[in-house]
């Protein structure tokens, strides 16, 4: 099978004026769920890095990015939840959320085709950029925006400072077990952004001892979650040494990572590997995963929520529709400029 260009079709149908809602039954969106941030940069970062956006694209960019803002606090720290009445819900944090809000507003900030967008998406990198994350996988996603700024702005003092912050977070932890190289004792969700976060900030700090070690901890992780030539990915608990595989309910944002990860590493890291691992990635959403079974839907363009063991989860949230564009975005320019 041929592989398919990314489709926004299924995106939009999930989105209103205020924003892509979170959920959906079957293709249908779920709208008493609302909407999330973590949702919304991600919708900020698959637009804005589209090469030729059509206006659909750039409408979506244009909505993403005043979710995002809107979400963001005065000090930099960010909300999450929405409601599909436009209200927020819950604390500011520095969670997650803040550090995809960072990703998305970076991405537009440096790649966005539209100059309102860039200007307004830098000013709020900058502010977001303040804050700081105890948690490895926050600062992660806010170092990928991060080194887009710098490709885009090489001397921003905001963003190295936080590709610094990021990195001696991220990349200082070790097991210290040669067979379970993992900086943390189990796999967790969206494991190979630390390996990508860990390349991307070396290669904007001039430090190559970070790109290598990125670079090695990708690669044992996409041998890790190879099986028999396929994809077989961390299950949504999470897994450690000895524990059986394959296991479910995989989530298509584990793939979607691992595609980010292989991209950036083949613009840095000489090997076939890289380009390989992508197309293992968009393999597990044509099929060629551990239940044998399509991730996606042809007819609407959507992402399937999860693999199990008998099949896909049916329902076409965003998060999954999402990692289905991004990935697919990476099989058409399998290296991407991190210099």
């Amino acid at each position: 099978m041929s592989t398919p260009l990314p489709s926004f079709s299924h995106l939009e149908r999930m989105t209103d004026e205020c924003g892509t809602f979170e959920h959906a039954d079957h293709k249908i969106p779920r709208r008493e769920h609302g909407y999330c941030t973590d949702d919304m940069a991600r919708v900020l970062v698959v637009t804005c890095r589209e090469p030729e956006p059509s206006q659909l694209v750039r409408d979506l960019a244009r909505k993403a990015l005043r979710f995002v803002v809107e979400a963001q606090g005065a000090g930099g720290d960010c909300l999450n939840r929405r409601d599909s009445h436009g209200q927020w819900h819950g604390p500011y944090s520095v969670e997650d959320c803040w550090g995809r809000s960072l990703w998305g507003l970076g991405t537009a900030a440096a790649h966005s085709q539209d100059d309102l967008v860039r200007q307004v998406a830098l000013a709020h990198f900058e502010r977001g950029s303040r804050q700081r994350s105890p948690w490895p996988r926050a600062m992660a996603f806010a170092a990928l925006g991060a080194c887009e700024v710098v490709l885009a702005r090489p001397g921003n003092r905001a963003a190295l400072d936080l590709l610094g912050a990021a990195a001696e977070l991220v990349g200082r932890a070790t097991s210290g077990d040669s067979s379970w190289p993992w900086p943390e004792p189990r796999l967790q969700y969206a494991n190979a952004v630390l390996p990508d976060s860990m390349m991307a900030a070396g290669a904007a700090l001039g430090r190559q001892s970070l790109v290598d070690d990125g670079a090695a901890l990708l690669a044992w992780l996409l041998d890790h979650e190879t099986d028999d030539g396929h994809l077989s990915v961390t299950p949504v608990g999470g897994s450690g040494p000895g524990d059986p595989r394959p296991a479910f309910d995989q989530q298509p944002i584990e793939v979607a990572t691992l595609a980010d990860a292989c991209s950036r590493a083949a613009a840095l890291v000489p090997g076939g590997l890289w380009v390989s691992g992508i197309g293992r990635a968009v393999a597990w959403f044509l099929g060629d995963n551990d239940a044998r079974a399509p991730m996606w839907d042809a007819g609407t363009g959507g992402g399937y929520d999860g693999l199990r063991a008998d099949g896909p989860n049916l329902n076409q949230g965003a998060e999954s529709t999402l990692a289905l564009i991004s990935t697919l975005q990476h099989s058409r320019h399998p290296a991407r400029s991190a210099h």
